[in-house]
């Protein structure tokens, strides 16, 4: 299972501030992005993970981004879709929801791949 990370991204000076309103060419995959952390830390905590590690990277992204803030609420909001979307489907940690945390892990570090290898240095 390939796992992802968002300080792979920052080291490979991917996720630089950008001039303000400056349009965002991997827009679509941020936003994405945002959203598999939310769901992430809905799920990895319901299955045992303790603490805010997905919500912090969220804020990584937001402090390394230093996104307009038109940019920045589309971010937070796709990371509370992510995060209630899944708090309203499950109560406690199934098997289902282990998948889905496989599943997103997956899909988050493709993203990642994505983005280092389109837009980084």
């Amino acid at each position: 299972m390939k796992r992802f990370c968002l300080r792979a991204l920052l080291c490979a000076g991917l996720l630089a501030p950008l001039p303000v309103h400056a349009q965002v060419p991997y827009e679509k995959e941020l936003l994405r992005l945002a959203e598999i952390l939310g769901s992430l830390h809905y799920l990895r905590n319901l299955c045992g993970e303790e603490g805010g590690i997905w919500r912090n990277e969220m804020q990584k992204l937001i402090e390394i981004e230093k996104p307009d803030e038109a940019h920045r609420s589309r971010m937070i909001a796709n990371f509370n879709r992510g995060y209630r979307s899944y708090g309203e489907l499950y109560r406690q940690c199934t098997p289902m929801a282990v998948q889905v945390i496989e599943r997103y892990t997956e899909e988050g570090g493709k993203i990642a791949e994505t983005m280092s290898g389109r837009y980084g240095p």
